[in-house]
């Protein structure tokens, strides 16, 4: 069985900050926008090197998406960049009806989503996001697994053309995937550990807990196939079919309400192809509350050890 390290931590919202840095040098066109946080976004760099580019909207987050939606149209590729909570649910109707109605192409760029924000609690740890943005028309939901791949994610959204939701994380989290991974393309599913008996679909932090999790099953001599799901819409159907095909039962891992996010997003391709046993680990129906990272993953269930429970758990409803 094939097993992934880590010999760094790193944050990905400085995989966000460094590959938009890298973008800036590569298109012109590429301009930043924050919401009094460029500091905590690590846009810093390219503000630094681009000042003509870059700007300061201010604690005015609904203000900052009409801007961005005015620049897309004269043809600039605007970054907006905030936390999660105020990338979303605090200018949904900005979203929706200047951007994601009209097609512009807005990169919404959002930090510090999920349980892992920490201490902040309850209040900044968004974990609707991911249903608010699948659910508007044209919009590309994406939430990359580490440092490297969100610098590799924050690069590749420039060439959508259209509105896209990047979502990325607070916390120094295990770096484990390749740089310039030639396998990552957006709408592309990536299979990190090949198995027969249980399928365990993931995305953002959980993805590297997914992997321990098929490492601890392996030991038990259960054949676990790991999946990156990085990009929520538009989903990797095929590939889901593929898998689930082959092993039967599911497990979806995720930071996010159970409701809406991508657990939700695969039953729902199940229900319609392919009728399988399937469990949800995702925070059920509730709001956070403040704490350190890894506390709070163990607390709303989470963990490494609640997947393998899980894939267990399914493994015997087949």
């Amino acid at each position: 069985m094939k097993k992934f390290e880590f010999t760094t931590k790193k944050d990905t919202r400085s995989g966000f900050g460094d590959g938009l840095l890298e973008l800036g040098k590569k298109n012109e066109k590429v301009v930043g926008l924050c919401a009094d946080l460029t500091g905590s976004l690590k846009m810093n760099a390219f503000q630094k090197q681009f000042p003509n580019r870059f700007f300061q909207c201010g604690i005015a987050e609904a203000n900052m998406m009409g801007v961005a939606a005015g620049m897309a149209t004269s043809g600039l590729i605007p970054f907006t960049g905030t936390f999660a909570n105020f990338s979303t649910g605090r200018v949904y109707d900005q979203i929706r009806q200047s951007i994601a109605y009209s097609q512009k192409n807005v990169k919404i760029c959002a930090s510090h989503a999920g349980l892992t924000l920490g201490e902040d609690g309850a209040t900044h740890q968004i974990l609707e996001d991911i249903g608010l943005m699948k659910m508007l028309p044209h919009m590309t939901v994406v939430v990359p697994a580490d440092y490297n791949q969100t610098k590799q994610a924050t690069m590749a959204i420039a060439d959508i053309l259209g509105p896209v939701y990047l979502r990325f994380g607070r916390p120094s989290w295990p770096v484990f995937l390749p740089e310039n991974d030639p396998t990552f393309q957006i709408g592309k599913a990536q299979i990190l550990l090949e198995g027969t008996d249980v399928t365990i679909f993931a995305c953002g932090h959980l993805v590297w807990n997914a992997v321990k999790a098929a490492e601890i099953l392996h030991e038990q001599n259960i054949s676990a196939e790991v999946i990156n799901i990085h990009t929520i819409k538009p989903l990797d159907k095929e590939a889901i079919l593929k898998s689930v095909s082959k092993t039967q039962c599911v497990v979806t891992a995720e930071e996010h309400q159970k409701n809406g996010g991508l657990g939700d997003s695969i039953a729902q391709v199940l229900a319609q192809h392919l009728p399988s046993p399937i469990e949800f680990i995702a925070v059920n129906d509730s709001f956070g509350q403040s704490g350190t990272p890894m506390d709070l993953l163990k607390e709303y269930h989470l963990d490494v050890l609640d997947i393998v429970e899980a894939a267990k758990k399914v493994i015997k409803m087949k």
